[in-house]
């Protein structure tokens, strides 16, 4: 069949670089791609304004152009624009299979306020919380006096990962509070606020394909969202991932299934909202039960660049079950091998930095996977052309045996103020070493 996958990050590099070993896959479209993703066939026009309806009209042109069968839906932005709504509302695309939630899923993702108030519905552990707007500042102002630190506050709208911010004083969180509400530090973003408890416990990513009736566990993954080592300074979308992850263990995952998974899963059908994609489950790990810190409704990044060369399955069998419907039908191996992925980002990420900065040693390869996200193909040669450029990707039965590997072709690639973090996985490699 013929696929078009939209995005133009490292997490749609690695799920076209799957897609593309499917003997189902014709031909594959990616728009609008990077450098990395140019081996494929990439529809560059299809997205210039940053998923508005003219986007979608174009896209759906395509759609009708290529005969495309299968839409898959990389990043959250189209999802919560509605993207899923209108491809099946247009007459020329109501029968193309798409892998995406609906609009009103997306909001799992698109508004924390939306997400949390799901959750109290569903009885689906989370910490507790409360809203706050501009109008209500001096309430939120009120409430922080009344927590314990740290405190965490979160946007309540898409904030590409940066959104939340752990307050350490008191200071910090009404200083934070105001330059969200009042200053719209993440822009509309934060015109509401959610005041959230700090959970003290061990994160990890949990992913979950549903076809809205029935699920399958992707591999977890633990990933690395500031930008220093030993896990300080601001938040970045991800500097790292490795998977499995130790503390995951059977007795935690069912917890998982049975606390969080089939919650979530049950209190969509009830609230009849057609979710057929990706659930990311951001979870706090608190003396071995599962809290929800985030829903996401797609795959993370770096978090795909690990897990997807974990998946022994076809993916496009996969995703067109659960477009579906039919997801029981079909089976999900993954291998046993650990994976870990290494991001290398341009000098200034998060603030400022520039672009345009030659890459070398692409050619360089050494048994790892080099997967480009922020990069352009310019007169011949790769460029930066993003915060988060590259993520590395090595597979061993061993974790710290993947790591080296995947730091050894790290050294190999290079470009003017290139910055990675040289501590990625030591944390899962103590852990594992301590038995705790």
């Amino acid at each position: 069949m013929n696929i078009l996958l939209l995005g133009s990050g490292g997490r749609e590099h690695a799920l076209a670089w799957k897609i593309s070993q499917s003997p189902d896959c014709t031909r594959l479209f990616v728009s609008p791609g990077n450098a990395g993703t140019s081996l494929f066939n990439v529809a560059e026009h299809l997205v210039q304004n940053g998923y508005d309806q003219a986007d979608f009209q174009r896209i759906a042109n395509f759609i009708q152009q290529q005969n495309i069968e299968l839409v898959v839906v990389g990043p959250e932005a189209p999802l919560v624009a509605g993207i899923t709504d209108f491809l099946k509302n247009n007459a020329s695309t109501a029968n193309v299979l798409v892998v995406g939630p609906t609009q009103n899923g997306a909001e799992l993702e698109g508004s924390k306020d939306f997400a949390k108030q799901f959750m109290q519905r569903h009885n689906i552990p989370t910490a507790a919380s409360r809203t706050f707007t501009a109008d209500t500042l001096n309430e939120g102002l009120e409430y922080l006096k009344e927590q314990t630190l740290p405190i965490v506050l979160k946007a309540d709208g898409l904030a590409a990962g940066k959104g939340v911010i752990i307050c350490t004083t008191y200071d910090e969180a009404t200083e934070t509070l105001r330059d969200m509400l009042q200053h719209q530090k993440f822009g509309k973003a934060s015109q509401k606020v959610v005041i959230e408890e700090f959970l003290d416990g061990i994160e990890l990513s949990v992913f979950v394909l549903t076809d809205g009736k029935s699920y399958h566990l992707l591999p977890e993954a633990k990933d690395y969202k500031r930008i220093g080592e030993n896990d300080t300074g601001p938040n970045t979308g991800g500097m790292g991932a490795v998977s499995p992850v130790p503390f995951a263990n059977e007795e935690f995952l069912h917890k998982v299934k049975k606390q969080v998974v089939e919650p979530t899963i049950q209190g969509l059908a009830e609230e009849n909202i057609d979710y057929r994609g990706f659930i990311f489950l951001g979870l706090m790990n608190v003396g071995g039960n599962p809290y929800v810190i985030e829903y996401n409704v797609r795959l993370g990044d770096p978090e795909t660049q690990a897990i997807i060369p974990r998946l022994e399955s076809d993916l496009v069998a996969l995703l067109v079950a659960t477009a579906q419907q039919q997801l029981s039908d079909v089976r999900v191996q993954i291998s046993l091998q650990a994976a870990a992925t290494v991001v290398m980002v341009s000098g200034g990420y998060p603030g400022r930095y520039e672009k345009g900065k030659a890459i070398s040693g692409l050619s360089n390869k050494s048994g790892s996977l080099i997967f480009q996200a922020g990069t352009k193909a310019v007169a011949g040669e790769v460029v930066t052309n993003g915060g988060r450029v590259l993520a590395v990707t090595s597979l061993h039965s061993q974790l710290k045996t993947a790591l080296e590997q995947t730091y050894t072709q790290v050294e190999q690639l290079h470009w003017e103020e290139v910055y990675y973090r040289k501590d990625i996985g030591q944390d899962i490699l103590r852990y594992s070493a301590n038995g705790k």
